[in-house]
């Protein structure tokens, strides 16, 4: 009779301990290298000064399974980074081959260090566990020249404190109305309907519901206040043929769609092809199927195509220093946040962003059937906000548009640095808790009213002078194509056209 192996026995009776172990492991695996993916987003984008995204966006987006570890794995590991690449220069791991992998050694050299305990898999761990007493050397000679006892008094750990502020939420329209979601919602939490912006709930400070079914089934957008007013200063009807001019990551873009109740065209226009990905994910989401995506440079539509023929009306949310949302967008865990003079504006950066800026609004006020145009940022600075509105006023007024005074009711408004600023809007950092501003420029007379008992206003906003109601004699649109008119000229011919006695 063969004798019983007691190595071969032992073994058996560990594997189904040894499997579930092995699952731990792995979804730590994944998780790391998740994380790593983000964090690798993150400091390309703090480097070029141009984020792809924040790191809450990037971490609740569709492609993260596990977003809660991922999101804290990148936050404390940025907290420690610069700790951790002196821990790993004092050791010299960093061999040619990983710094290609540098974003994932960071990661995992984090939790090796001061996060998850245990055995680790993957190549890229095992290397860093066999180096492991030499990265906890680095770490005590660092720690002894610093004359301080733990990491914690070495980093500081400055654990994010939670604005208190409420948490918003916008009802998609698309799929359900707001009482419903009111109901839903109120079986967890307190809610309240925001008194400014149609469909927008006022949530409890730290209300979580980024793992909530209405969330994952696009029923209602995780959406800040003053994000969700540009679309409503807009105020686009059904029907209505509109541009998107920098539509990622696509709240703004399905806000509209859900404003014109699924009715009419919005082109969404998007220059980065990973904020395309996002930007379609959020479009099929919302079930917003009068969305196109198009993956193009807005300032490469040209305003005389026939496409852009009916465009009524242009959301423009360029790229913008992000000053209003910094510390919301956890900006301040960033290499740029910490390498000093944190506190002086990059002026250079600012005017590079302001030249943009200026150049993408003038080229959404070229297009000839425009009534409506919205210019908004998530900027604190004036450069960014009443200079460059200030230095298009010209041009807004060759084309026939003027500013409005949008949500008049909104108490705070534009810096008094030029006549008109009056119109311009403003939240304010510590009042309402992030720093935003919005533009509305209007242009009367380009189609014929549809009520000429009403004058010139809406919820969104009102134009400061009635337009005189009369049908209007139309350009002919044919005859200008062909002879090559410009917007500009087109505009001028318009306005003479305008001028004849009405029939």
């Amino acid at each position: 009779m063969a004798r019983r192996n007691p190595v071969t026995s032992a073994a058996k009776e560990r594997k189904p301990e040894e499997k579930r172990q092995s699952n731990a492991e792995r979804s730590a695996y994944f998780a790391r290298r998740e994380a790593a993916k983000v964090l690798r987003s993150m400091l390309q984008g703090d480097a070029r000064r141009r984020a792809v995204g924040s790191i809450k966006s990037l971490v609740y987006s569709p492609s993260i399974r596990n977003k809660k570890a991922t999101f804290a794995l990148v936050c404390q590991t940025l907290k420690h980074l610069s700790l951790i690449k002196d821990v790993m220069d004092g050791a010299n791991v960093l061999s040619a081959k990983w710094k290609k992998q540098k974003e994932l050694m960071y990661i995992i050299t984090y939790d090796l260090l001061f996060g998850q305990k245990g055995s680790f898999t993957g190549d890229a761990e095992k290397y860093l566990m066999l180096k492991k007493d030499a990265l906890q050397s680095a770490l005590s000679r660092i720690l002894r020249r610093k004359g301080v006892k733990d990491v914690e008094d070495l980093v500081a750990l400055d654990k994010v404190s939670e604005l208190q502020k409420p948490r918003y939420v916008r009802v998609n329209t698309l799929k359900i109305d707001t009482e419903f979601a009111i109901r839903e919602l109120r079986q967890q939490y307190a809610v309240q309907k925001d008194d400014i912006v149609p469909d927008l709930l006022i949530l409890p400070p730290g209300a979580d519901l980024h793992n909530h079914p209405l969330v994952m089934n696009g029923s209602i957008f995780l959406q800040g206040k003053a994000s969700s007013m540009a679309a409503v200063a807009l105020g686009p009807k059904p029907g209505w043929e509109v541009i998107d001019a920098c539509s990622a990551p696509g709240n703004k873009t399905v806000h509209l769609a859900a404003l014109m109740k699924g009715e009419g065209k919005i082109l969404a226009c998007e220059l980065n092809k990973e904020r395309v990905k996002r930007l379609k994910d959020n479009v099929k989401l919302a079930g917003a199927t009068n969305v196109k995506v198009m993956h193009e440079d807005f300032l490469n539509l040209d305003p005389r195509h026939p496409s852009y023929s009916k465009v009524r009306a242009i959301l423009l949310d360029p790229s913008c220093s992000g000053s209003g949302t910094a510390f919301e967008r956890l900006d301040h865990l960033l290499p740029s946040h910490n390498a000093g003079g944190t506190d002086l504006v990059d002026i250079k950066r600012l005017r590079k962003l302001a030249s943009f800026q200026k150049k993408v609004l003038e080229h959404a006020l070229s297009f000839p059937a425009v009534e409506r145009i919205v210019y908004s940022t998530c900027s604190i600075h004036q450069i960014e906000n009443e200079d460059l509105v200030n230095s298009v006023l010209p041009i807004a007024s060759s084309y026939g548009f003027q500013l409005a005074t949008t949500f008049p009711q909104w108490p705070r408004r534009g810096l008094p640095t030029f006549d008109g600023a009056e119109h311009l809007l403003r939240t304010d950092l510590t009042i309402d808790k992030e720093g935003f501003f919005i533009a509305l420029f209007v242009r009367e007379g380009i189609h014929q009213p549809e009520d000429c008992s009403k004058n010139a206003e809406n919820h969104a906003g009102s134009v400061t002078r009635k337009s005189s109601c009369r049908t209007r004699k139309p350009l002919n649109i044919f005859i200008a194509k062909m002879l090559k008119v410009s917007p500009h000229q087109q505009f001028t011919l318009w306005r003479k056209r305008a001028q004849a006695p009405a029939t």
